[in-house]
């Protein structure tokens, strides 16, 4: 089984990432949480395409043009929602059930504030006291889980979890929370960005990247966020390639991300993978591989809105 972190972008879900395990496995063994991340920088195009689904966008990320998670497209109406926009609710439309905060830590001394799956399932949907492990694993360090990555019980520091689980062997590696507030969140180490998930039960400050380089470790790609990017398990399986549907922030093939339904050519899901792309290059429209459908490269970002160094990244979708 490969690893598998999966975020939903798609419909009314915020980023989810799920836990160890290919994607069809998340449920069952690996963590899958909704990653959702609130502001949206992504291209007018990708927003005019998204504008009709701004609804449901809003409670996905926001990432750029074309991303099929519902944060990017509710807070600019972007197309594009791969990283997360607000929170995924509990299946019975009641929202999160929360046993403590996690950005407060206030869970009893010799207890941490951890995100779970309350229902079972593979997806982070909650929080919950669980034990501190007596001599725990700083951030960066590897880890163990018990039970599944999405248990919420790790041998990881408070303010930590451990992260990019293995299935078989319940190990992945520890990965500090964001500090701060919600409001305010803030990163320790500077190579990482804060990214805010699953209506808030996923705090987690990981590393960002260049979508058009894809410059994360092996078995990682990058993905949308917010208003940047960052590395993420590639849960893609055999599945992933151009226009294949997809539910999930990373089950995109590297290089790919998961678009709303009408950036591509032909797409029958709630969600479609399509290309990152180089607005700086006068060939990158003729490139796109659904160019034959009506595929232009647009800018992920708004004009004056893309943070210094992402100002040529654009996505390949079919403008409104």
């Amino acid at each position: 089984m490969t690893r598998a972190n999966l975020w939903a972008v798609v419909g009314a879900v915020g980023l989810t990432i799920a836990g160890c395990g290919a994607k069809d496995d998340a449920g069952e063994s690996g963590q899958d949480p909704t990653l959702a991340d609130d502001d949206d920088g992504s291209s007018d195009a990708a927003d005019d395409d998204a504008a009709d689904d701004d609804d449901a966008d809003d409670d996905a990320a926001d990432d750029g043009p074309g991303t099929s998670s519902a944060e990017d497209s509710a807070d600019s109406g972007d197309a594009s929602s791969d990283g997360g926009g607000n929170f995924i609710q509990d299946p019975d439309g009641n929202g999160v059930a929360n046993e403590c905060d996690i950005w407060a830590q206030d869970c009893m001394e010799g207890e941490k504030c951890m995100p779970w799956a309350n229902d079972g399932g593979g997806s982070w949907n909650a929080t919950r006291c669980a034990p501190l492990d007596p001599n725990p694993a700083q951030p960066g360090d590897p880890c163990t889980v018990e039970g599944t990555g999405v248990s919420g019980i790790d041998n990881c520091d408070i303010s930590s979890m451990c992260w990019d689980v293995d299935p078989e062997s319940n190990m992945g590696t520890c990965t500090a929370f964001c500090s701060g507030s919600e409001a305010n969140p803030v990163c320790e180490d500077p190579t990482t960005e804060c990214v805010i998930a699953n209506e808030g039960v996923l705090i987690l400050c990981l590393p960002g990247c260049d979508p058009l380089v894809q410059d994360c470790m092996e078995g990682n790609a990058c993905y949308p966020s917010s208003d940047t990017f960052v590395c993420g398990p590639d849960a893609s399986g055999e599945d992933g390639l151009f226009g294949d549907v997809c539910e999930f922030v990373n089950v995109c093939d590297p290089g790919l991300f998961c678009a709303n339904p009408e950036l591509v050519p032909n797409c029958a899901g709630t969600g479609c993978c399509s290309s990152f792309c180089d607005v700086s290059d006068p060939e990158a429209s003729a490139a796109c591989p659904g160019a034959a459908g009506g595929q232009e490269c647009v800018p992920w970002f708004e004009e004056g809105q893309a943070p210094p160094g992402f100002e040529n990244v654009g996505a390949c979708g079919i403008p409104a």
